[in-house]
């Protein structure tokens, strides 16, 4: 290992139980040593990401549901330590946390590193990587979730997870504000660039417009889509939409003259609905209406996490007649190292403002920031560890 090895400490989100039962509490703890893969990152701050909640909050699915863990995926900060086999960074670099990814899996060769077979998706960090400060309670806590669980303020990151950012940011404060274009931004924004790949063509209709859907919203325009309807029910984010480049807004709590959503967004797109369709809610019944609602030939791309047991049915005979594909996405099927610094230049160039969408507050008021965004007021709540 470079440096000289020694002990991390510092405070963290443990979830010891699911958050409706007050289960997530703000503790010392220390890191484990780092493998020769692997990098001690000091946090300046993580944002809070809707699968943070979703897996924080249940029980039954092993894979999903395990406790004591830290979450938190999206992360920026600076290296402190690095493992003998580490290039990608040195102690002192500026670096945003992603997912994690194997390297060598058929998925990762072929390019699309976020559907890797080791890592992603269903390997969500069940491996030690803290352990109490309380000298009493030895229980070892989960730390690894997409290779790096970034609430904390240190953080043992696998290679894979890190991006180099030390020439792209002007400061800590900027580098906070980045924290969020490890998965939310670069989910959304990568899901129109990357795995729909539109163009000035295409229609594309985004249901649910928190940072995910947001991001989606600017790429489309960036994208040059002639037709682009943000789907909310909160009137601050649908306004923030229009400025950010949709060119219509469904409130779905106040659909007019008795319209379901499906026929509203139809209208907008020609008659036929939108080519594109992505769902960043999962909630069932917006999923089922992004189905029905694109038109013939066209794409819904399911990126909102939906309850775990949620089955979607399908007419095969007529979906086969419509020509449309039901697809999932992963982080925008996007190779984190690229596209990171891709995004980091839009927003240079004006094109990609997600500053407009964030908030910091200090990493206590962790609880304050899952509120907001549940409610609506802030769009990406990002806590700050210093």
């Amino acid at each position: 290992m470079a440096g000289e090895q020694k002990t991390w400490t510092g405070k963290a989100i443990v979830a010891r139980d699911t958050l409706a039962n007050q289960g997530w509490k703000m503790e010392e703890v220390t890191a484990r040593e780092i493998g020769e893969d692997e990098l001690l990152v000091e946090l300046v701050a993580s944002g809070i990401c809707h699968t943070d909640i979703m897996c924080g909050s249940g029980s039954g699915n092993p894979d999903l549901f395990y406790y004591p863990r830290v979450l938190g995926h999206e992360g920026s900060g600076y290296v402190r330590a690095t493992g003998a086999k580490v290039v990608v960074a040195k102690p002192g670099d500026a670096v945003l946390l992603s997912f994690d990814w194997c390297g060598h899996c058929e998925s990762c060769e072929g390019g699309l590193p976020s559907l890797c077979y080791e890592s992603m998706p269903l390997n969500f960090g069940n491996k030690a990587a803290f352990v109490s400060a309380n000298s009493e309670d030895e229980t070892e806590i989960a730390g690894k979730f997409f290779g790096q669980s970034s609430f904390a303020r240190y953080s043992v990151a696998k290679q894979n997870s890190v991006v180099n950012v030390t020439d792209l940011v002007k400061s800590k404060e900027e580098l906070q504000a980045f924290a969020p274009l490890g998965c939310g931004f670069q989910t959304g924004a990568g899901t129109v660039v990357n795995v729909a790949k539109a163009t000035q063509k295409d229609s594309v209709a985004v249901l649910g417009l928190g940072g995910v859907g947001l991001s989606a919203i600017m790429a489309a325009k960036l994208s040059g889509c002639r037709t682009i309807v943000g789907i909310d029910r909160v009137d601050s984010r649908m306004e923030l939409a229009k400025s950010l480049g949709a060119t219509h807004v469904i409130d779905t709590s106040k659909l007019p003259d008795g319209k379901s959503v499906i026929e509203a967004v139809q209208e907008m797109c020609e008659g036929a609905g939108p080519a594109i369709t992505i769902d960043t809610t999962g909630v069932p019944t917006l999923v089922k209406a992004a189905i029905e609602m694109t038109r013939k030939g066209g794409k819904i791309i399911q990126v909102g996490s939906t309850p775990p047991d949620f089955q979607v049915e399908l007419p095969a005979f007529l979906f086969m007649n419509s020509g449309k594909a039901y697809m999932g996405a992963i982080e925008g099927n996007s190779i984190s190292s690229e596209f990171i610094p891709k995004m980091i230049q839009w927003y240079r160039d004006g094109k990609f403002p997600f500053d407009k969408l964030v908030k910091l507050m200090p990493a206590e008021e962790f609880e304050k920031g899952i509120h907001e965004m549940h409610t609506g007021e802030t769009v990406k709540p990002i806590i700050t560890w210093s």
